[in-house]
């Protein structure tokens, strides 16, 4: 049977333990934080790249636009 001063021992340990878990938690929170924090701006900079890119291909006048040529049936290589 563990003694007094074990069961202290390992009391002492846990809440060390503890601590040491409440701060990584905290961190970790404080990253994702951050990081959904960068997502966030990098979905809006890419929203308005492909809002710049729409409005530029508008602005291309019809037949502008070179025709794809289908090698593959038939034309030559």
């Amino acid at each position: 049977m563990p003694t007094l001063e074990d069961l202290a021992s390992r009391v002492e340990h846990l809440l060390v333990r503890h601590a040491e878990l409440q701060r990584t938690q905290h961190l970790l929170q404080q990253q994702v934080q951050e990081l959904t924090a960068e997502r966030d701006a990098l979905r809006g900079r890419l929203s308005n790249a492909r809002s710049r890119l729409d409005a530029l291909i508008a602005r291309v006048p019809p037949g502008a636009w070179p025709q794809a040529q289908d090698t593959a049936a038939g034309g030559e290589e």
